[in-house]
């Protein structure tokens, strides 16, 4: 990172934002509070809270954050191993606006603006232990073979009556009961139109933010809802979709006195939430895995490409303590390395879908993942095995729970361990996530390995 007077730090390129500002400081020219939003290399978002007043500023001179914002765990402590704190001076790095996410947050009493930002260095170039510009990177690869991706997100999470901030006990969800069996109510009409104010004030604000909302299904698990994203040319604004949805579903639920969590696995009993994305590429001819000669070959190189990386890529999907305990069998969530046509108990599935719809569904990530280091990773898998022709094992048939295929690992230390040691990974991330990365996911282990739990003192005292 170059080091250059304050004075002189340099704006990155990004052509048309004085006439998205414009636009909207003539609309909106009341606005009282201003949102800067940095997600962080857990994907929490982090950032600060400014005047109204302040928005032309922020986007003609940027916002000052220090870069060891991406050396925290997801307590927000500073994990030392990474080498971004203190050793370093702490230094500031500059956060640019990305314009297009300049939007209006409905849910807030007082009026309110937000803008996604990602950062750079005081020379404009971007700090590549920021997640967005990992995943720029990644579509900066796929450019030089002359691809693209088409991506979209499918985001699980359930809604739980408020608990006045105390949940150290198990939460209770909407529509829970005690009585008779768990109200599963799998894709129920009656529980969408149960919380009707609420479905309609997310996919009012989703519109007004120009997050492209799809489908809201009820799930599988009593309180548990699933919204679809419309697929993005650009894997960058596909996984900005994501980051804002989840922002928006907690901002209205917490304005109807409920909390929507993202967590993988809130319940041993019930499913946890998962991230699934689904994802084609395209040449100057449009979607390869559409091609009626060359297509299905196409396909399959990159299901093959995924399949190999899948051990060595798994922390970039499951990136938390509790996402591993979602990795159970019958659970709807993939255990195994293996793949199918129409098929929900495998890891990647391939919709049933006309051919110039034809893509992959990755169904591993949890809910809580980092959408930008998640489409990386999906991105890195395929691209491999296009490159090298590589070719999958038969598709699986029926239940891929019963099988026998080569299991993914359920445990956090040994995806961390796989991670560290592929060079495709250091590669696919960069050197700088890499090492990161590895730091504060070690750092968290360390801390949930140093808690006494309940059952342990009900067993052993």
């Amino acid at each position: 990172m170059q080091t250059v007077p304050r004075q002189t730090w340099v704006r990155p390129a990004d052509e048309g934002w004085e006439e998205v500002l414009e636009s909207f400081l003539a609309e909106h020219p009341d606005i009282d509070t201003f949102e800067v939003i940095l997600p962080d290399t857990n994907g929490v978002l982090r950032g600060k809270w400014l005047p109204g007043n302040a928005i032309r500023k922020v986007f003609e001179e940027g916002v000052a954050l220090p870069f060891a914002l991406f050396g925290l765990d997801v307590w927000g402590r500073e994990v030392e191993e990474t080498g971004l704190h203190i050793e370093t001076g702490d230094m500031d790095g500059v956060c640019w606006p990305i314009a297009r996410t300049l939007k209006i947050v409905p849910w807030t009493e007082r009026k309110t603006a937000q803008v996604l930002m990602h950062m750079y260095d005081r020379a404009g170039s971007p700090f590549l232990i920021d997640p967005r510009h990992v995943l720029a990177r990644m579509t900066g690869k796929l450019a030089e073979h002359g691809l693209s991706g088409t991506s979209a997100f499918e985001m699980e999470f359930y809604l739980f009556e408020e608990s006045e901030g105390d949940w150290s006990g198990p939460p209770k969800p909407v529509f829970s009961t005690h009585l008779g069996p768990a109200r599963q109510n799998m894709y129920a009409l009656s529980d969408l139109e149960s919380l009707m104010p609420l479905v309609d004030e997310i996919r009012a604000g989703a519109e007004l933010q120009g997050i492209l909302a799809d489908a809201a299904v009820s799930e599988a698990a009593p309180g548990q809802f699933e919204l679809n994203l419309h697929h993005r040319n650009d894997p960058l604004m596909a996984a900005d979709d994501a980051v804002l949805l989840r922002r928006l579903v907690a901002g209205v639920a917490r304005k109807h006195k409920l909390k929507a969590s993202f967590m993988a696995k809130p319940f041993a009993e019930w499913p946890g939430s998962g991230m699934h994305v689904h994802v084609s590429m395209e040449d100057e001819t449009g979607n390869i895995f559409a091609d009626p000669v060359h297509g299905e070959t196409r396909l399959m190189h990159a299901i093959a490409g995924l399949i190999d990386t899948m051990p060595q890529s798994l922390l970039l999907y499951i990136c938390s303590f509790n996402g591993f305990r979602r990795m159970q069998p019958g659970s709807y969530a993939p255990t195994s390395i293996c793949w199918g046509y129409d098929n929900r108990s495998v890891a990647l599935r391939v919709p049933a879908s006309k051919p110039s719809a034809s893509r992959i569904e990755h169904r591993i990530a949890g809910a809580d993942a980092n959408p930008y280091l998640v489409l990386t990773g999906v991105l890195a898998g395929m691209l491999e095995g296009i490159k090298v022709k590589a070719e999958p094992p038969p598709p699986v048939e029926g239940n891929a729970y019963e099988k026998g295929f080569k299991r993914l690992t359920p445990w956090m230390d040994e995806a961390i361990d796989a991670f560290v040691a592929s060079e495709r990974m250091k590669e696919a991330v960069g050197a700088h996530m890499h090492k990161v990365l590895t730091d504060i996911k070690r750092e968290e282990l360390n801390a949930f390995g140093r808690e006494i739990s309940s059952l342990e003192r009900q067993t052993y005292l």
